[in-house]
């Protein structure tokens, strides 16, 4: 069966992908996955957390700027979590779920810029969705059995909508954010892993 970003994002300018083999069985995984905290990532992984707090610094400079008060962090939020925010906040969208073995979230923005732009898509039009000067991201988790468990894998793409925007994201990709991404996604499915296999002692 082919992976959900096949279904959304066949197309794209950049790719990557992290993987691990978790001793515990497919159920156990998911489950894990679906309860990993990304907040408390930060915590678990201090770079995880510099490189989330990195990002946020100019959106709260400018709610400063502005005279308003940031906005209260959340004190968790799953992966389901993440797909209830507002969109002009940066919620995700939920994009597709194969309950047990696949979920699929994805965002559109100008995330180049100092503070994200971000476009209101639904999962029905995020593939179509052609607006000039943005780029489209979608992040693919999976769990599969294995031999020895389970491999969970994690697979990232962005597309870009025109050659501006896509010259844009170039920059901001090399610019070190490709590496940032991978870090954080690998945080994630090595968190994941220690929960599922500490589970299934």
């Amino acid at each position: 069966m082919a992976a959900l970003a096949d279904q959304f994002l066949p197309v794209y300018d950049v790719s990557d992908e992290v993987a691990t083999v978790v001793h515990a069985e497919p159920p156990v995984v998911w489950e894990a996955l679906m309860r990993a905290d990304l907040i408390a990532l930060g915590r678990r992984a201090p770079l995880v957390g510099l490189l989330g707090a990195i990002r946020m610094l100019p959106e709260l400079a400018g709610h400063l700027l502005h005279g308003e008060r940031p906005p209260r962090a959340p004190s968790s939020m799953t992966l389901h979590d993440m797909a209830t925010a507002p969109r002009a906040e940066g919620g995700w969208v939920m994009l597709g779920e194969r309950p047990g073995s696949e979920i699929a979230l994805g965002l559109v923005g100008r995330f180049w810029r100092p503070v994200i732009e971000y476009a209101d898509v639904t999962a029905e039009n995020f593939p179509s969705f052609s607006e000039p000067g943005f780029a489209k991201t979608i992040y693919n988790l999976a769990v599969r059995p294995v031999e020895n468990g389970s491999l969970l894998s994690g697979l990232m793409r962005t597309s870009t909508t025109d050659d501006p925007a896509r010259d844009w994201f170039r920059r901001y990709w090399t610019f070190g954010v490709g590496s940032g991404a991978h870090v954080l996604a690998q945080a994630l499915i090595d968190s994941v892993r220690e929960d599922a296999e500490h589970e299934g002692d």
